[in-house]
């Protein structure tokens, strides 16, 4: 299985509270429910924004809802719901 975040292994084999298991579980909930962007880095799509226009370009980074897009004019970052599959 491979994990997005490194663990600092100085805490192997050393007791954890209840409340940083608690916490650390509910962080893992809460980062699972929340909405995330389709597209993967690499993808070819075409961004369509009233305010950055049409860009058609590859997917460079994805946080949250938001989607950068690399053009040959730049990076521009569209929300995930204005970008479609290149085709």
């Amino acid at each position: 299985m491979v994990r997005n975040e490194l663990e600092d292994l100085s805490t192997l084999g050393r007791p954890i509270s209840l409340g940083a298991a608690v916490a650390r579980t509910w962080g893992k909930v809460k980062n699972g429910l929340r909405p995330r962007s389709p597209y993967r880095a690499g993808e070819a799509v075409v961004g369509d924004d009233p305010f950055n226009g049409r860009r058609e370009g590859i997917v460079v980074s994805h946080r949250g809802t938001s989607v950068g897009i690399h053009t040959a004019h730049g990076v521009f970052f569209y929300d995930h719901r204005m970008v479609k599959p290149h085709d």
